[in-house]
């Protein structure tokens, strides 16, 4: 493809595609052997080297989606997060991580890196000034979340990247939650850019897969420690990722418009008690939000009014279902204290605002009508049950 600057559903539908030289077929070829001949070839292949054709290929779209220069796929999101972090810090090296982030992140941080001899500080907020508190002479990289898991909290992306620079620092994001569509964080400055591509990227719930953009250099030093940690993955989801990112920016410009619509939905709603979605005015954030996205994204997370019980809710759901995971066509919820920060203690996710009463709402493509009607009839039955329970 010889133009340079293309569309977003261009992009989805056809950087990274491989042609089918041979049968002329419409799809991309899926090349499942793990044997490649070594002399004589241009590339030496070999999966776990992440070269095969089909990640080579797969990774040319993530990196056009990301505005990066390079791109590579990982067996999961926390292999893409460990892999990046362990190829930029070394014993004695320390690490500003945000506050307010994924659950699975926060543990590997607290349980690995002790034994690693890697320092960590976790802010005590999100504002730039929380990081540049937190930063100490041995500081070699910040990681920031937004909008952060569970709570979409927004962090200034060109306020850290612009922090990191001053200091030398490198500085990586998730940027699981808002999907290429809605954020490109290079953009603002940010070194290295990671997804969990079972989440958006995927958006069907049925592949398990990772993914990094950034620079040739990083990518480098990434794929020198990734050959060795082998966090691949195999070929056959590697070809049902690059299908199912064709339809990537159709999907989250649906979500998108149902969240924002639930959202005003569930803030004007008597029976519950807080919203968390960086589309309403009434979010902290919202300006921040809106001069570093380009939508609000799908995610968000609510507490329903005090005495109506947030698991008793979601098992009177019909069409939402209530599912681990998130990002998929379908519209799923889970309380976030039970799984995704589990892991942590009561007395971490009290500091953090994870309580026992949080939904985290995943919105999909359904009609929305569908479902703030489940929801409506949901919180009814709850209802219903308490006062009956109580006469």
């Amino acid at each position: 493809m010889s133009k340079t600057k293309y569309g977003l559903n261009t992009i989805c539908t056809h950087v990274g595609e491989i042609k089918d030289e041979q049968f002329k077929g419409a799809v991309s070829p899926i090349y499942m052997s793990t044997s490649y001949e070594f002399d004589g070839v241009d590339v030496k292949r070999y999966p776990r080297y992440f070269n095969t054709p089909n990640q080579e290929y797969l990774s040319k779209k993530i990196a056009a989606l990301e505005h990066a220069e390079a791109g590579m796929i990982f067996g999961s999101g926390m292999a893409a997060i460990s892999t990046v972090f362990l190829a930029f810090l070394k014993h004695g090296d320390h690490i500003v991580v945000q506050n307010t982030l994924y659950g699975g992140t926060s543990n590997f941080i607290r349980e690995e890196f002790p034994k690693y001899g890697i320092e960590f500080t976790f802010t005590n907020g999100y504002e730039v000034a929380d990081f540049e508190a937190a930063i100490r002479p041995n500081t070699k990289l910040i990681h920031i979340e937004t909008p952060s898991n569970p709570l979409l909290t927004i962090t200034d992306i060109k306020g850290v990247a612009d922090l990191a620079k001053s200091k030398n620092v490198i500085t990586t994001i998730d940027n699981t939650f808002a999907s290429p569509i809605n954020q490109n964080p290079i953009d603002f400055g940010i070194d290295i850019v990671m997804h969990s591509a079972t989440k958006y990227l995927g958006g069907h719930s049925d592949i398990l897969a990772g993914a990094v953009a950034c620079n040739h250099e990083h990518m480098h030093t990434i794929w020198n420690v990734a050959k060795n940690l082998g966090g691949s993955l195999s070929d056959m989801t590697v070809w049902m990722l690059e299908r199912s990112m064709k339809t990537l920016a159709l999907r989250v410009k649906a979500q998108n418009r149902n969240a924002k619509k639930i959202a005003k939905f569930l803030a004007g709603h008597e029976d519950v008690k807080n919203v968390f979605y960086p589309g309403l005015k009434t979010h902290p954030q919202y300006d921040l939000a809106k001069s570093q996205m380009k939508g609000f994204g799908g995610m968000m997370s609510f507490e329903l009014a005090d005495g109506l019980d947030a698991m008793k809710f979601q098992k009177e759901l019909k069409l939402i279902k209530s599912s681990m995971s998130l990002a998929g066509v379908e519209s799923t919820v889970l309380s976030p204290h039970k799984t995704s920060h589990s892991l942590l203690t009561q007395q971490e996710r009290d500091a953090i605002g994870v309580t026992d009463n949080l939904i985290r709402f995943s919105v999909g493509i359904e009609t929305k009508q569908d479902l703030i009607d489940d929801i409506e009839q949901a919180i009814s039955k709850v209802k219903d049950k308490k006062l009956q329970a109580q006469n």
